[in-house]
């Protein structure tokens, strides 16, 4: 049985996962939301009007066209818990969950993990104010 998939993203990188996915004779179609120029071009891709960040949409998208595998390439989504969502409704989902898209969604989330487990990691210092930045700074 050949799969539907769903590509979530309009970028570069998004039309290289469908590019790959459309030479796979285990890929009947794929969806790519919202896609690109460039995707709509592939064989068997088609795009769909549903942003990135419309995380119901995406989840209504891959339930009601029947989707059997989701692949998501913007972080926003990830960090946002597109994954965590699709799981949940037994959706099929390539991608970290919102946990762990974290990590790459945030620096300063990221050092403070990376620290609190002792993991070998460059110095660094996180500013909310630009006062305290510019005094760090100054001691370098």
């Amino acid at each position: 049985m050949a799969a539907r998939v769903l590509v979530v993203g309009g970028g570069g990188r998004e039309h290289a996962i469908a590019w790959a996915l459309a030479r796979s004779p285990q890929v009947e179609e794929i969806l790519v939301a919202p896609g690109n120029a460039g995707t709509g071009r592939e064989a068997k891709c088609r795009n769909v009007a549903v942003a990135a960040s419309d995380l119901d949409g995406i989840v209504e998208l891959a339930a009601g066209e029947g989707v059997d595998l989701v692949v998501v390439g913007p972080e926003d989504p990830l960090v946002a818990g597109i994954v965590d969502r699709l799981r949940d409704a037994d959706i099929r989902a390539f991608g970290p969950d919102a946990a762990a898209a974290r990590l790459e969604g945030s620096k300063s989330h990221c050092k403070e993990f990376l620290l609190r487990h002792g993991i070998p990691t460059g110095a660094a210092a996180t500013f909310s104010d630009a006062e305290a930045a510019l005094a760090h700074l100054a001691t370098l």
